[in-house]
């Protein structure tokens, strides 16, 4: 936040799960106090496909690390580089076409969620 364009931008969001570090409201007042600019929002619980670095690290898993079949650290390391760089020159920018009113769309034809149904003790 220190660095060009952050410290300069009216806002800045910091897309999060629901890691412990960062979770609930607690870690949102931290942000504020420290950074005003910052607006810190959470992924739904569960969401962990729509939080990029985890999409990353699922694909750095299955087509680097997997089977963990290394000499020492050294050796996962330059693998781990290596996967990086050959990632790095074949990515391409990733187009979001999925509108707000596509998602109203959806959510129209899905229906609002179940209520859950409240439990009745007998006396």
């Amino acid at each position: 936040m220190s660095c060009e364009p952050y410290a300069s931008a009216r806002r800045v969001f910091w897309v999060v799960d629901n890691g412990s570090s960062h979770a609930g409201q607690a870690s949102i007042d931290r942000m504020n106090t420290t950074w005003p600019s910052a607006t810190l929002v959470h992924l739904p619980i569960h969401a962990s496909w729509l939080n990029q670095v985890e999409i990353y690290f699922s694909i750095l898993q299955r087509k680097a690390i997997s089977p963990v079949d290394f000499a020492d650290l050294d050796a996962l390391a330059e693998r781990i580089l290596a996967f990086q760089d050959r990632y790095n020159r074949a990515a391409t920018p990733f187009d979001w076409t999925f509108t707000r009113r596509d998602l109203r769309a959806l959510l129209d034809r899905i229906g609002p969620p179940e209520q859950p149904s409240t439990l009745t003790t007998a006396a």
